[in-house]
């Protein structure tokens, strides 16, 4: 299962450090690597990872790619830390909030 995020249009675009910073202050203990093709964030200890739209520094939108366990502890950390930076998710009905 995927859920697709992106800045709410009256918020800002964040930088990959602000987007790590606010996954660690949820208690999440992340990696991001960066590769020719995109920016992927792990999360320690899950297999649920986040690919990152970044271009310059900037992410304007976000891909969290949850693992197969349905009871993956990360997954409302990972909402409520792009919530605060005032992201919302996206799907086929429109926007929703995430927490």
């Amino acid at each position: 299962m995927e859920t697709q995020v992106r800045p709410s249009p009256e918020d800002q675009l964040a930088t990959i450090a602000e987007v790590l910073a606010a996954l660690r202050k949820e208690g999440l203990e992340v990696r991001h690597e960066a590769k020719n093709w995109g920016d992927w964030i792990h999360i320690v200890g899950s297999d649920t990872v986040i690919s990152i739209d970044s271009n310059r520094g900037l992410t304007g939108s976000a891909t969290i790619e949850h693992s197969e366990d349905e009871n993956d502890d990360a997954i409302p950390c990972i909402h409520r830390a792009f919530a605060a930076l005032g992201w919302v998710g996206i799907d086929d009905d429109g926007e929703f909030s995430l927490v």
